[in-house]
């Protein structure tokens, strides 16, 4: 019934025209690292890097090796909590990276990319980056920035037929946990209009799929709300021309969840690129800005068990995350905090309900249920 009501306020404006200024809102439904993929992998031309499994077990003796794998039969994830506490003393590589001291990590040789020229021109000279080999987008545009996709894209876990990947996605979609709305005001024109708003926020109720699992538009997803403001609430101007909408930069923190992770991905300079479907019911676009080091190894450290079907070996990745990371340099060392870094994503048409609109609604559902309470009890 909440969804009727919002429905019968907030017209699809592909069915409806009207001249004052209205609000246009998208979930997200997949959000991927933006990896240029080539069928023979040629960005990555010494193959995949080994992940910590493989690293464990060659540096065994051959008498140990059959041992504690039985002989190869053992499976990845039984040898998983045996092999990930290779450390000196034990210690899990993972939670401590510098504790041991890995092969180099094979990084990404490609020429070309996605994402978007983050730093400028003059961005090393006027020290907002590091010195770092820039890529020639896909698009051809020149200086573009993606050292995340440099960092992980010869790692098999983070490929787009990896494991962690898809699971971020499909854990969001089955339990709807770190989703992404987005929200476009002061429309004048969905199609060309030079100043509006983008603002993005949390949902807190599940995604709206049909008998299929696909997604469907216009749904309707309450804002995460704390002490009655929105707990995610970054706001960036933007443009739309030729119904693509670009935003100016600014620093946005965005909720997600994904391979049992709770996180709040702050990127700093993010701007965003969206695509708007003439009907409006679907979008798809690109983020783009710097993301801190320690936060990717955060995360990458605490993957757990599931590195088990998705290789990576986090030593090797954070040693190589601190020597090419190329935004926010440290005042006092001068080396480079965060990565660049660029992200491809689909969404859906919704309705965003705020606060004071959903307590609203609540309660006039409530008069509608003390209706028909009261009318039971009469008869």
């Amino acid at each position: 019934m909440k969804r009727m009501l919002w429905a019968v306020i907030f017209l699809p404006w592909a069915t409806v025209a009207v001249s004052a200024p209205r609000t246009l809102g998208f979930v997200i439904t997949t959000w991927n690292i933006a990896a240029l993929e080539s069928r023979f992998a040629d960005e990555c031309p010494v193959g995949f890097n080994p992940g910590y499994d493989e690293l464990w077990w060659r540096g065994l003796s051959k008498p140990d090796r059959a041992r504690l794998t039985d002989n190869g039969l053992k499976s990845r994830l039984d040898r998983y909590f045996v092999a990930i506490r290779r450390g000196p003393n034990g210690e899990d590589v993972c939670m401590n990276p510098d504790s041991v001291k890995d092969p180099p990590l094979l990084l990404v040789e490609g020429e070309k990319a996605y994402g978007m020229d983050l730093d400028g021109k003059d961005g090393v000279a006027a020290g907002k980056s590091c010195p770092h080999q820039e890529f020639t987008g896909v698009d051809g545009t020149a200086g573009v920035d993606n050292q995340l996709y440099r960092l992980l894209g010869c790692v098999y876990g983070f490929r787009s037929y990896g494991q962690f990947e898809a699971n971020e996605n499909e854990n969001r979609k089955s339990n709807g946990k770190g989703m992404t709305l987005i929200e476009i005001s002061d429309v004048d024109d969905v199609r060309n209009d030079p100043d509006v708003r983008v603002t993005i926020y949390r949902a807190v109720d599940q995604y709206t799929l049909d008998g299929s699992g696909r997604f469907l538009p216009f749904g309707s997803y309450r804002i995460d709300v704390a002490n009655g403001k929105p707990r995610y609430s970054s706001t960036l101007r933007g443009k739309i021309v030729d119904g693509v909408l670009t935003t100016e930069t600014g620093d946005a923190n965005l909720p997600f969840y994904g391979n049992y992770t709770y996180m709040n991905r702050l990127l700093r300079d993010m701007r965003l690129r969206l695509t708007l479907s003439a009907d409006g019911t679907t979008a798809e676009g690109m983020a783009a800005g710097y993301l801190g080091v320690d936060q990717l190894m955060f995360y990458i450290g605490g993957l757990g068990p599931i590195q088990s079907s998705a290789p990576a070996n986090c030593p090797s990745i954070n040693v190589a995350a601190h020597e090419i990371a190329d935004g926010h340099p440290d005042p006092k060392t001068g080396r480079c905090t965060t990565l660049s870094s660029a992200y491809n994503f689909k969404a859906v048409a919704a309705f965003i309900v705020h606060p004071e609109a959903s307590r609203v609604a609540d309660g006039w559902l409530e008069r509608v249920r003390k209706f028909f309470t009261d009318l039971r009890a009469s008869n």
